[in-house]
């Protein structure tokens, strides 16, 4: 690879208002030669329109990572350095390190290299929209997987945010350990047989079975085998990579910005 080259990654997360599943963030370095256009904050898209994204990101990146933090993380931790953690590992496993990381919001992980955060920058920075449009689809996926062990909850629907069929739920069948325990409302709710909910059938019926052990449950059930958090990430080891400066900016959205400080590292 030239010693030349200069890459942007854009940085965001997903999940950090939801009552249960984990928090997913994805750190994305696009590709000056295969643009991707209609890129916007994943939240703005219709499902249909982030599904044909998120195949053309993936296809077209320099390089991606997907990775996550997991509910018992949240819960010891907190939400915030949860999501923090996340975004850290997603660009540790980027198959480049950037020389400039944008993401999305107000705050920084602690990591040794130069980057700025971008208030709304899913919505002004392409790279960083890049980013929040394949950590939703990841995330969604996994809650739309997930519903179909723990039917009770409608994971499918609401992707564990707190909506009130799903606050309704967590009355009525209590807290499963999907769910967030140092989230008030999960707190609040009583604490019920896991592999119960899993069938949605009652704890004393003899045709609950659980699917798999409770624990160690989230992606593997999804069909996706996860490593040190990573969820997934592109092997493009064999193309010739060049970006310049230049080119690295325009791609991402970095040379739109206005002006703003980069910590360094």
């Amino acid at each position: 690879m030239s010693t030349e080259s200069f890459f942007i990654a854009g940085v965001d997360e997903v999940g950090r208002g939801p009552l249960a599943g984990p928090v997913v963030a994805a750190a994305v370095i696009l590709d000056p030669g295969r643009p991707v256009k209609g890129l916007l904050d994943s939240k703005l898209l219709e499902e249909d329109e982030r599904q044909t994204l998120d195949n053309q990101i993936r296809q077209s990146a320099l390089t991606y990572c997907i990775a996550e933090a997991s509910v018992e993380e949240i819960d010891s931790i907190n939400i915030l350095q949860a999501s923090l953690l996340a975004m850290k590992r997603a660009v540790s496993g980027l198959l480049w390190q950037p020389d400039l990381v944008l993401v999305d919001g107000n705050r920084l992980p602690s990591w040794s290299v130069s980057s700025a955060a971008i208030v709304k920058g899913d919505q002004r920075v392409q790279a960083i929209s890049a980013a929040s449009i394949i950590a939703k689809v990841a995330r969604d996926r996994l809650m739309c997987t997930l519903h179909q062990h723990y039917p009770v909850y409608g994971f499918a629907r609401h992707k564990g945010y707190p909506t009130p069929e799903h606050r309704k739920a967590l009355h009525v069948h209590g807290a499963s350990e999907l769910h967030r325990q140092s989230f008030k409302p999960v707190r609040e709710a009583q604490a019920v047989d896991v592999c119960s909910s899993m069938t949605g059938e009652s704890p004393q019926s003899p045709q609950s079975e659980p699917v798999r052990s409770c624990c160690n449950l989230l992606w593997s059930v999804a069909g996706i085998e996860t490593k040190s958090h990573i969820v997934d990430q592109n092997n493009t080891r064999g193309r010739r990579v060049v970006s310049s400066r230049s080119d690295a900016e325009a791609v991402s959205g970095f040379d739109r910005l206005g002006p703003f400080t980069t910590e360094s590292a």
